[in-house]
């Protein structure tokens, strides 16, 4: 069983050990979990090459550490709970056997039809409990899955399986998201119009919806695994074998696929997983993130599931078919930690108090929060009225490029404070630096935060483009892990999460590139530039603010261009990535040598317009008062 720190003096003892002999400790760590082969050095890396390795020449598989190590206490334990869309709908349970089942036929049809050890497989599936068990099953057979998010467009993910080189395709005749039915098959016929690497798709029948089924490459789910053997060996894996690439949105407008190995990954997912909920044998799980993003990864699969926790995921969204959707969940199956992004908390904090109404919430010890920081206003209605003013707020800071979560209280461990991330998870070696990287010692200091010290779950490349995830990362700051973050650590050394320093925004816990919006928004006809920032936004955190120099307004004047704009922006990315405000505006603020001044872009999004600073560098200082004028 993965070790569990249950004191705060704990946890300063054991943070001192991870941090004077981290390599000792993760060995100590590792040790817990089932190898076919030991490793001949925990650690090896050069930040300067971007060059990490953890458990050196061990052998394992991920899946074996989630059931044959659990199967003969755990076999007809719970592994997971899975609850529809529609509440009238009956939920649905998987015991550990029952579910590796599951994976073990799966895997034996993946196997059949030609997937093998290397292969990428593309996910492209609602919250189902299939989703789990096809990446289970890639996982059990050396396969490497890449999940997309089901909210994605056709052309965002045509470019993502194209990118990965994606052998197969799973996904479904369509998907429910509230009283949406979401045309999921025809968005991955669309995608794979695109990709001459697929040859096989796998669909699921979920919504019953008449789709096209291509002769030659497309089968039923059914059609796949009929007649699949339940006995299955799993394959073995070094360490550094990649587990999966998961997406996410960079500066430069391109998708990065990061890459995350299989040794590393597990070790510090479970550790991360068990510690920051304090999770007890046979307490109630409830991770609301889709699957489709890091946080389902980490702390919806494999982080419970390697601990032997009963997980529970959810297919619908938190307002329908009321605002009490979460609330009737956790008290149905008697959740006891309750993980969510403060969007959905801010979200809920609006529609009134009224749907707590007859809602318990007795069984809940701990609430968890993620994906940006969480305000005051927000953290205090979670804690009084969701928490009743006993659960600890674990409010976590991570990414996608570091696997698992890096800041956190340890629920009832840490002493929390409102929108504090707090102190450093084991291992974690944060770093204040100046934009110059002069290193900012002692509290009460504000600057860009990095990391110094590899932690065993830290992404290790960039797929097909290890030099971008050299530059990216670790050619900012010389031997350091550059987050992307600022960061203030107050006058008790907690850390405080201040957002993103570069050309990202966070938008609902949805990490994008405004380079990538700018480049849906660039593909409209009477566009000729545009500019992306973020702004405050009330209940996604940040909001996309887009700035769009027009050619002419020939059709349907400036709510035309508006509009079909939106529709691009829907089609090329997706829904989630249109702007909450466009305007329209006849030219950029730029420097003479071209570059567009976007501090004075967020500036103006913020309602902040009269402190520009230094803007003697404006080729035509008149485009800021006319941008001015014109705000949205």
């Amino acid at each position: 069983m993965v070790p569990k720190i249950s004191t705060l003096g704990g946890y300063i003892f054991e943070y001192q050990k991870s941090v004077t002999n981290p390599t000792g400790f993760w060995a100590n760590i590792a040790d817990s979990f089932f190898w076919r082969k030991k490793w001949s050095s925990i650690l090896e890396w050069d930040f300067e090459k971007a060059r990490i390795e953890w458990f050196k020449d061990a052998k394992l598989n991920i899946t074996e550490n989630i059931f044959e190590r659990h199967l003969f206490y755990r076999g007809n334990q719970t592994a997971l709970i899975w609850e529809p869309n529609d509440p009238a709908e009956p939920a649905k349970k998987l015991t550990y056997l029952e579910l590796f089942n599951e994976v073990k036929i799966f895997s034996n049809a993946l196997l059949r039809h030609g997937i093998k050890k290397g292969d990428r497989v593309a996910i492209y599936l609602p919250m189902v409990p299939e989703l789990v068990i096809a990446m289970l099953a890639c996982a059990r057979i050396g396969a490497v899955h890449s999940i997309i998010f089901a909210g994605f467009s056709s052309q965002a993910l045509g470019e993502r399986i194209k990118d990965a080189g994606a052998k197969l395709l799973i996904t479904s005749d369509g998907g429910f998201w509230g009283t949406k039915t979401i045309p999921i098959k025809q968005i991955a016929d669309e995608a794979m119009q695109m990709c001459s690497c697929v040859d096989r798709a796998v669909v699921l029948k979920r919504t019953g919806e008449k789709v096209n089924m291509t002769e030659g490459r497309d089968l039923w789910w059914d059609e796949f695994i009929a007649d699949a053997s339940t006995e299955n060996m799993a394959q073995e894996m070094d360490a550094e074998d990649p587990l999966f690439i998961l997406y996410t949105s960079g500066s430069t407008g391109k998708p990065k696929g990061l890459v995350h190995s299989t040794a590393g990954y597990m070790v510090y997912t479970a550790y991360t997983f068990r510690n920051v909920f304090q999770y007890g044998d046979g307490d109630v799980y409830f991770c609301s993130a889709d699957i489709g993003w890091i946080t389902g990864h980490s702390y919806l699969v494999y982080g419970p599931l390697l601990n032997g926790a009963i997980s529970v995921m959810f297919e619908g969204i938190p307002t329908w078919p009321d605002a009490g959707r979460y609330w009737e969940i956790v008290d149905k199956h008697q959740v006891n930690q309750f993980y969510t992004a403060p969007t959905a908390i801010r979200s809920l904090m609006a529609m009134g108090m009224e749907w707590l109404d007859g809602k318990h919430l007795t069984s809940l010890k701990v609430l968890g929060t993620v994906g940006e920081p969480i305000n005051e206003e927000a953290w205090h209605w979670y804690h009084d009225h969701i928490g009743k003013n006993k659960c600890p707020i674990v409010d976590t800071w991570w990414q996608t490029e570091t696997g698992g979560m890096m800041i956190s209280p340890m629920a009832g461990i840490t002493p929390t404070k409102p929108s504090y991330a707090t102190l450093p998870l084991m291992g974690i070696q944060p770093v204040i630096v100046d934009p110059d990287g002069k290193e900012l010692t002692g509290n009460s200091v504000e600057g860009n935060l990095c990391v110094r010290y590899p932690w065993p779950g830290i992404a290790r490349t960039i797929w097909g483009d290890h030099d971008r995830f050299r530059q990216t990362y670790f050619s900012t700051y010389k031997n350091m892990y550059f987050t992307g973050d600022g960061v203030k650590r107050d006058e008790d050394g907690y850390y405080r999460i201040l957002g993103r320093v570069d050309d990202v925004i966070n938008v609902s816990g949805h990490r994008m590139g405004t380079a990538e919006i700018e480049n849906a928004i660039n593909e409209h006809p009477l566009v000729s530039e545009s500019a992306v920032v973020g702004f405050p936004h009330p209940i996604k955190g940040q909001g996309i603010y887009a700035y769009v120099v027009c050619t002419n307004f020939s059709t349907g004047g400036e709510e035309g261009i508006r509009q079909s704009i939106l529709i691009g922006v829907n089609k090329i990315i997706g829904p989630f990535a249109r702007p909450d405000k466009i305007q329209i505006v006849s030219g950029l603020p730029k420097t003479r040598s071209g570059k567009i001044m976007r501090r004075i872009l967020r500036k103006i999004a913020e309602g902040n317009a009269t402190d520009f600073g230094d803007t003697t560098t404006l080729l035509d200082p008149e485009i800021v008062d006319e941008i001015v004028k014109g705000k949205v």
